[in-house]
């Protein structure tokens, strides 16, 4: 198979480097045993034309700001990835390939954004790669209009998205679909491997939509190319779509297993073929047995992608520099949002609250005052931006129209909406905020759970927090999402217990770079505490703090975090009054924080040689028992509540001071 490659013809070299990709691909999976044979057998093609062909990077620079994105969302096809990475120049070696989905290496089971280089996003739960690449395309429409100037179109490239049928059967990928045709967002190209074949079998068993249909219904370009072996028809097809005014969804025929034995079998999607089917696939298509085989041709040819990745760039950074010189503080302020150096003067602008107000209030009052030092600074919610304060009053809804608008309608689309916030954190530039109901946040859980694990800066604003916001009743009030939230790692959970810890807790959320942080705030207004001879509201930094303290060593410790910081103070008075008790009060915003500090520290806030210690939440209290002892009394929500006034709640469940003071009476005094 030894040949030049400058006497091959353009299908030769094609066919060439697909076969290497193909083969690669299969040979990771073999030498697993374990992985996804099938896409790469059948689309490795598609991936091949969109780098060879359309997008634009640079291999040594992965994180090029102007570089054009690629989404693998069909993540199970990570070898495919992979094998092209290593091809077209990225940081990947075949050591690296052939240590596929074994303890520590860069070539996971599925693409990880943060440890293989030139993977954009971290995805394998179907329909969030798609998402991903609106927010993508969202923040890149953003960014442009905002800096780019006449002669300097310094932001300025594509975002591209490979799925699967899988895919497009999840809800998320067609929420995503109508926000994006709504928006209109032309520089985004959806590719679908149309191979008609899921794990279960034929795609017919559960699945007979329209899907051409329903895209052009929610407003995109539809392309369809029937026999998805044709390069050249469909490179003609993918430079239409990329030419279209309007997001751009492409419908490539393929097979899954590609000329293997198990072609159109859904025994080929998950599982790997065997040693002498994947000897067989090689002699039907020519190729050598020999183990990670790659022709040097084929190397040569898309090697030159590096060369070409670095001439591109530096004639970017050439452009950036004549931008740095006709406008100086727009190039500081690019640079400065990719590094996500957040501008810090805003805090020192907010006054200290006093009068009473809900969390949420105080939350869209220091959201206003962000808004106007951070012009990166983008969000909205799920349908709800007055209940959850999340509008900017002095800037207009993010539309086609305008695309420097700052507040997002995602509609009634929590899951879409934390994959779009997702995606427009990948693609940095951006500092994305989102808001529901806390009871919502379980719609939108796998979004969240990703942004944690791939150490995504985005925040959430959650609020109703509790019973407390009545009427509305269980179905609305949640229970079980505060310890829930809390449960998952890197996920930064801060309840305030007022307008002046909420203040504190969008500094941290700011000042927190490597995750994502969940603001979860009242419905209801709450007192702002009187600081003056109370521990001031900065101690929320730490998670948990000293609220009020006693003379002497206390007697007894209380923490509650949110609406409850009230209850515990009532308490400690009634403890004090009635009995002689003395307690500390702890406000215990985030556990998360406070696991964080050092043992002195949270020796400090819960001494040891203390044994009677409360916790008091309007939520599941299995988690408080970490804190309490096995001994400590938690004070909590262990049903659903009820639709009432919110205040009756509280006093149906028993969250006042006084029903708190009877439980500890009985319990120790």
């Amino acid at each position: 198979m030894s040949m030049n490659v400058e006497f091959l013809s353009e299908r030769d070299i094609d066919t060439l480097v697909i076969n290497t990709i193909r083969f690669l691909s299969l040979d990771q999976v073999e030498r697993a045993r374990s992985g996804h044979p099938g896409m790469p057998l059948g689309a490795s093609h598609i991936l091949y034309l969109l780098y060879d062909r359309f997008l634009k990077f640079n291999p040594k620079n992965p994180k090029w700001i102007d570089r054009d994105r690629f989404i693998l969302s069909a993540g199970h096809a990570s070898a495919m990835l992979y094998s092209t990475l290593y091809m077209f120049g990225y940081d990947l070696s075949l050591e690296d390939l052939k240590d596929f989905r074994q303890l520590g290496s860069n070539t996971p089971g599925h693409p990880e954004s943060w440890l293989t280089p030139g993977v954009e996003a971290t995805t394998g739960p179907l329909g969030q790669g798609i998402t991903n690449g609106v927010g993508m395309a969202l923040a890149e429409r953003y960014l442009a209009s905002l800096f780019n100037r006449e002669g300097f179109p310094v932001i300025d490239h594509y975002t591209y998205v490979l799925c699967s049928d899988g895919d497009l059967m999840e809800g998320i990928s067609y929420e995503a679909a109508a926000f994006a045709g709504h928006q209109g967002l032309n520089k985004l190209v959806v590719v679908w491997d149309n191979n008609r074949i899921s794990i279960d079998g034929d795609t017919s068993l559960a699945w007979s939509e329209d899907v051409l249909g329903r895209f052009r219904a929610a407003g995109w370009d539809v392309f369809e190319v029937e026999n998805g072996y044709d390069l050249r028809l469909l490179e003609d097809t993918l430079r239409k779509a990329k030419e279209s005014d309007r997001p751009a969804f492409v419908s490539v025929r393929t097979h899954i297993g590609y000329g293997s034995p198990l072609q159109d079998s859904a025994k080929v999607h998950g599982a790997p073929m065997g040693e002498e089917k994947a000897k067989e696939t090689k002699r039907r298509a020519g190729w050598s047995e020999e183990e990670f085989y790659v022709p040097q041709e084929a190397l040569e040819y898309t090697r030159r992608h590096v060369k070409l990745g670095l001439q591109r760039e530096k004639e970017w950074l050439a452009l950036f520099e004549e931008y740095r010189k006709e406008y100086p503080e727009l190039a500081e302020r690019l640079e400065r949002a990719f590094a996500k150096e957040w501008p810090t003067e805003w805090y020192e602008e907010l006054p200290q609250f006093k009068e009473d107000m809900a969390t949420r209030k105080a939350s869209g009052k220091v959201l206003n005052v962000m808004a106007k030092h951070i012009p990166t600074l983008l969000g909205g919610s799920a349908d709800l931006s007055e209940s959850n304060n999340t509008v900017l009053w002095d800037y207009p809804p993010m539309e086609k129209e305008t695309p420097q608008g700052r507040n997002i309608h995602y509609g009634v689309r929590e899951h879409s909406m934390g994959a779009i916030m997702n995606g427009m954190a990948y693609h940095g530039g951006v500092l994305p905020y989102g808001g529901t109901f806390l009871i919502f946040s379980d719609y939108m859980r796998p979004a969240v759970r990703i942004a944690a694990m791939a150490g995504l800066q985005v925040i959430y604003v959650f609020t109703h927090d509790s019973i407390g916001l009545g009427e509305d009743g269980p179905t609305h009030q949640p229970v079980e999402q505060l310890p829930s939230l809390r449960l998952i790692p890197n996920l930064c959970v801060i309840r305030p217990c007022d307008a002046n810890e909420v203040k504190v807790a969008w500094k941290v959320a700011l000042e927190r770079k490597e995750g994502p942080t969940a603001i979860v705030l009242t419905r209801q207004s709450v007192p702002t505490l009187d600081r003056k001879n109370l521990s001031p509201a900065e101690g929320l930094e730490k998670g948990a703090y000293v609220l009020k303290d006693c003379e002497g060593e206390p007697q007894i410790v209380i923490l509650a975090s949110g609406s409850e910081v009230q209850v515990a103070l009532g308490v400690s008075r009634l403890l004090e009054e009635r009995e002689g008790v003395r307690s500390r009060v702890v406000s215990f915003p985030s556990a998360f924080l406070f696991d964080r500090q050092g043992e002195d520290y949270r020796r400090q806030v819960l001494p040891p040689n203390v044994d009677k210690v409360v916790a008091i939440e309007a939520s599941k209290g299995d988690l408080w028992f970490k804190y309490v002892g096995k001994d400590g009394l938690v004070v909590s929500m262990e049903s659903f509540g009820k639709s009432a006034p919110g205040k009756r709640l509280f006093e149906h469940f028993g969250f006042t001071p006084e029903a708190v003071f009877e439980k500890i009476k009985s319990r120790w005094l």
